[in-house]
């Protein structure tokens, strides 16, 4: 045991001994480095990163450049970056001294976009404004339209949706209404070359009680823009305003939005594999404050005073549940007859008062969207492929409310020849759902359900929804027969879509010469839609049945020719220049039939119609002939000037002005290479453009139609005057810009002030009756937008371990109505949501709201009548304006290692929305603002009465409450539901980890893969009561901004997204 133990020592003894020896050569080998890191002209560099390639051990420079930093040996490889310039490495060595001279990036500098016509530029170049939006932008918090992810990224953009359901169409403008026709206001959208269509069709299902103008039950089937699939996108450039997207002719006179979707790449080892899948779940953002203190009723009393409710007439009294509003007793223990759901009638005996405060929320699911994707891509000398494929199916917050979309893209690149390259991307869409909700003011929507619904009711009361026996015949409504039962609307009250799209090119580039080449491309964007609309018996509307089926065909085809010449005439001039022709067609149809009343109950076919079915059929055509050309000069790479012209030949313009032309002309001048500037200031550039874009209408405007009559054999003149001899509209722009880095890149600006006028526009204008006609097209009004943008950059930490980037925009714009029909009009109805209408008036603008509201005494009081009750106003008045004031945006990246964090925020400040939500719900007693005087039985309104004399007393007189609420939130003051619009959301979250490369090559497979965990829509700050502020009104095919009538729930949204790299 002794020799035993000796050895054990020995052992212990040695290993100890060659421990220190490993620390005495580790201490031995380590060195402290010193140095100085410079630019190009010797001067320090401040706040450079040095550090261990492969580690975290680094540092940064002083303010003079200088370093100091231990590394562990000689053959330690030190990274040394600074923002601006091209990164070095170099060995440590056996030197205590290392400096390092780094020297400017130029790619930084020489950034690429994408421009009109798919013309890739030099961001230098451009003479007019450009934002560039990536694809991990795009996907960073995924929304059912990925149009949403422009959020609060781009300067001058404004989205609105409707707040309609899972699809949410969108409105995209740029730098304001320039139209007072409000389907005429929307940027041009381009995937791949090909100009799409981002219009809405109405649905078309009529005789709904709160319906839009025209009886059209809105129902939102979406846009072509809507199903795009983002994971095929890489890159968006934002073309804002005329000059930018002149060459797209009289489409773009809104700006444009240039989508490019990937291509494929040669690939080191084969073919390359990206799978991705996303996770997300959504609940509603935001609730509107109910009150349930009080239930149903309208303070009625029995014969002892007493408030009571009455489910129909019982020994308390006269029946009180047919009302819809809540001016009932309080909930305070008391018993009641009330509706048993077992017995489908009143209650056997009294039944606890009490209120059920999930009876509105407990409607709404959690919703979620599984998103699978699959994408190959590779290539050789001759060329590339990319092929990919992706799967999404959303069941959304409502009841049996969704889609299933399947994506298809596909993109070859190949070289013939060297003279001769072929390319050709296809993007396939699928997209169907059994039902797409309703939505806005009418009993066809589940919002209007919500708006009736009672605190004392029980939702579970309506869940069988169809009564015992009775199936497919009558419904369970045990309240009002205007009010039908929430789970009929979501199961029975469906609206199906089956949707094929498809968006392809075809392009051949030929070079002629070495200077010369010509390309010609062929796009197509085809849309065949088919609709299904089914209304079950004993509905509100349609007491036996409804069904209807609408076919929707829209196909467009543009086919360019390209002449592309460029010369360098010395060192120091280049020019380039092309000129091309446009042949655009365009082919739509709607063709829809309904039978009103069903021969069988449930059986939804137009051969079951009770009548023979009722058709509607629409078709329109539209032929654009254009030539056009451009010349970009530069000298010594510092000036740049480009020179655009475009005419166009309309088919639905008169043949007398059929043709018209259009210039533009940009420049920018980088400064910093013409003249000497602060050292700070790494490159500046300053951009002047101005433009003229023209612009046509609608199909068959210029001369008269016959209307279809109800009488057999008949036909009825329209009420629309047309015009042989209306000119095309024209749109004038100009713009002024200025783009600086400061410190080698570290602090960027851009700032954009632009003015546009748009004239001649081509409108309806109303005319007197006593005319015969109702409207007359003419070329009547002209419309200014002003505004400035800024953009910001900021790198307040970039040392090679840590990366902090922070990006801002922020946008005004002003809108003003300068001109309208000399003569015939002092206004224009730009749409009407209730009772609150958008009309431009000279000297005010397209986004201003009128409607009925208070009188006021000269110090602003509100006038009250001797009874107590809002003085009401004779004439309409202006109430506010639908446009915020300014918009913006602000996000924050940080990436550490192989993690990644990002948080965005965006809001607006200003602009008002009408609510009528909230003025059917305050006159009912339904939310908590109205629980004032409730205790009291009564309230005097704050404000004046108007003496005799014309002097003013304070308002004394007390008023019952539902008589007070109904008269001051009535349907016609709009002034009393219209509120701030302001609001700031958290926009978007996103915690990203990808895997350490070292450990994915252990693999010999897996090239990437990350894991992230992402938010939406998580938080708003607002004083909106409603939903939310961020909606407008669909009436049909229109989106109408600062008007909310029954939105649906906004969603908040939690995801996770995983992508693997083959």
């Amino acid at each position: 045991m002794c020799f035993t133990y000796v050895r054990g020592i020995r052992r212990h003894l040695v290993l100890t001994l060659c421990m220190l020896l490993l620390c005495c050569s580790a201490i031995a080998q380590s060195l402290t480095i010193k140095g100085r890191i410079t630019d190009e002209t010797g001067e320090g560099l401040p706040g450079a990163s040095v550090s261990v390639k492969g580690t975290t051990n680094g540092t940064i420079t002083d303010a003079n450049g200088n370093y100091s930093l231990s590394v562990a040996n000689p053959n330690e490889l030190l990274t040394i970056s600074f923002m601006g310039y091209r990164p070095q490495e170099i060995t440590a060595g056996n030197r205590e001294q290392v400096n390092v001279q780094l020297q400017p990036d130029t790619k930084q500098l020489n950034e690429v976009v994408v421009t009109a016509l798919g013309i890739e530029r030099e961001k230098k170049a451009l003479g007019y404004a450009v934002t560039e939006v990536n694809s991990e932008q795009l996907t960073n918090a995924r929304s059912n339209n990925f149009v949403s992810a422009l959020s609060g990224k781009v300067a001058g953009l404004n989205l609105t949706s409707p707040g309609s359901g899972p699809v949410n169409s969108t409105r995209v403008t740029l730098r304001g209404d320039n139209s007072l026709d409000p389907n005429k206001n929307s940027a041009l959208i381009v995937l791949d070359g090909v100009p799409m269509s981002s219009a809405l069709s109405s649905s078309g299902v009529s005789n709904a009680y709160g319906a839009g103008s025209g009886n059209d039950v809105p129902v939102d089937f979406g846009n072509g823009i809507a199903d795009i699939n983002p994971d095929d996108i890489e890159s968006i450039t934002v073309l804002k305003g005329p000059a930018a997207a002149a060459l797209y002719g009289s489409r773009a006179a809104n700006g444009a939005m240039i989508i490019t979707t990937k291509s494929g790449a040669r690939r080191k080892n084969g073919i390359g594999v990206t799978v991705n899948t996303n996770v997300s779940f959504q609940d509603v953002l935001k609730w509107p404050a109910y009150q349930y203190e009080y239930g149903q009723g309208t303070a009625s009393v029995n014969k002892d005073g007493e408030q009571y409710y009455s489910y129909g007439l019982t020994d308390d009294g006269a029946a009180t549940s047919g009302t819809s509003s809540a001016f009932g007793p309080k909930f305070n223990g008391q018993y009641y007859y009330q509706y048993d759901p077992e017995l489908e009638g009143r209650s056997a005996e009294r039944q606890l008062w009490r209120p059920y405060k999930d009876n509105i929320k407990g409607f709404w699911r959690t919703g979620s969207t599984v998103t699978n994707s699959l994408a190959l891509e590779g290539g050789n000398d001759f060329g590339s492929v990319r092929a990919s494929v992706t799967h999404s199916k959303n069941e959304w917050i409502m009841p049996n409310t969704g889609f299933e979309r399947m994506t298809a893209a596909l993109s070859v690149n190949y070289k013939v020849s060297d003279k001769l390259k072929l390319s050709s991307k296809i993007n396939f869409t699928h997209k169907q759902s059994d039902n797409l909700p309703a939505t806005g003011y009418n009993n066809q929507s589940i919002a209007y359900f919500m708006i009736f619904q009672n605190p004392n009711v029980d939702l579970a009361w309506y869940e069988p929804r169809w009564k015992n026996g009775k199936e497919q015949i009558d419904q369970i409504h045990p309240f009002s027969s205007f009010i039908d039962n929430p789970y009929l609307i979501a199961y029975e009250m469906t609206n199906g879509l089956n949707n094929y799209s498809t968006v392809g090119n075809l392009a051949a580039t030929y070079q002629i010469l070495p200077k010369l080449d010509l390309m010609v491309r062929s796009g197509i964007d085809m849309t065949d839609e088919d609709r299904r609309q089914r209304r079950p018996y004993s509905t509100a509307n349609f007491l036996r049945g409804y069904y209807r089926e609408q076919k929707i065909f829209d196909f467009e085809i543009n086919t360019d020719a390209l002449l592309s010449y460029r010369e360098n005439i010395n060192e120091r001039i280049s020019v380039r220049a092309s000129v091309g022709a446009n042949k655009m067609a365009r082919k739509y149809s709607d063709v829809a039939g309904y039978v009103d009343g069903l021969g069988i109950p449930g059986v939804y076919k137009l051969s079951n119609g009770i009548n023979n079915p009722m058709m509607s059929t629409y078709y329109s055509n539209k032929y654009v002939n254009s030539l056009y050309g451009f010349a970009s000069f530069s000298y010594d790479d510092k000036i740049f000037v480009d020179l655009t012209g475009r005419n166009d030949w309309s088919s639905t313009l008169p043949v007398q002005n059929n043709s018209f032309f259009y210039p533009s002309i940009s420049s920018s001048f980088i400064l910093n290479e013409l003249m000497p500037l602060p050292r700070v200031i790494s490159y500046a550039k300053l951009r002047l453009s101005a433009a003229q874009v023209g612009n046509d209408t609608d199909p068959y405007k210029t001369s008269k139609y016959y209307d279809r009559s109800e009488f057999p054999s008949s036909a009825a003149a329209p009420g629309t005057l047309f015009n042989a001899g209306f000119k095309p509209e024209i749109t004038t722009s100009y713009e002024a810009g200025l783009e600086y880095l400061l410190f080698n890149g570290r602090i960027g600006m851009d700032v954009a002030v632009y003015r546009n006028f748009t004239r001649n526009q081509i409108l309806d204008v109303p005319l007197d009756w006593s005319t015969g006609v109702n409207q007359a097209v003419l070329n009547a009004g002209e419309v200014r937008n002003q505004g400035i943008e800024l953009a910001l950059n900021f790198k307040p930490v970039d040392n090679g371990i840590i990366t902090w980037k922070t990006t801002a925009n922020w946008a005004k714009n002003e809108n003003e109505v300068l001109e309208l029909a000399e003569g015939l009009s002092d206004q224009q109805v730009i749409g009407v949501g209730g009772n609150a209408t958008l009309i431009a008036k000279v000297g005010g603008s397209t986004g201003d709201i009128y409607g009925f509201g208070f009188k006021r005494a000269p110090d602003g009081q509100i006038i009250y009548t001797k009874e107590g009750l809002p003085a009401r106003p004779a004439e309409i008045q202006y109430i506010g304006n639908a446009y915020a004031d300014w918009k913006g945006g602000f996000l924050n990246e940080v990436s550490y290692k192989n993690f990644k964090f990002s948080v965005l925020l965006d809001g607006q400040y200003g602009g008002i929305i009408y609510s009528q939500t909230h003025h059917k719900m305050s006159e009912q007693g339904k939310l908590e603002h109205t629980l004032k005087g409730r205790e009291e039985g009564f309230i005097v309104g704050e404000g004046v009465v108007e003496n005799g004399d014309g002097t003013y007393s304070p308002n004394t007189k007390e008023v019952k409450l539902p008589t007070y609420y109904a008269d001051y939130y009535r349907r016609a003051n709009v002034e009393s539901n219209s509120f701030d619009a302001s609001f700031l959301k958290l926009r978007e979250v996103r915690l990203e980890y990808n895997l350490p490369k070292q450990f994915l090559a252990r693999t010999k497979v897996v090239n990437g893969a990350s894991i992230a965990l992402y938010g939406r829509d998580l938080a708003m700050i607002t004083n909106f009561p409603m939903f939310d502020p961020e909606t407008a009104a669909l009436n049909g095919s229109t989106i109408l901004p600062g008007i909310e009538m029954g939105q649906l729930p906004s969603s908040r949204t939690y995801g996770m997204n995983v992508t693997l790299k083959f």
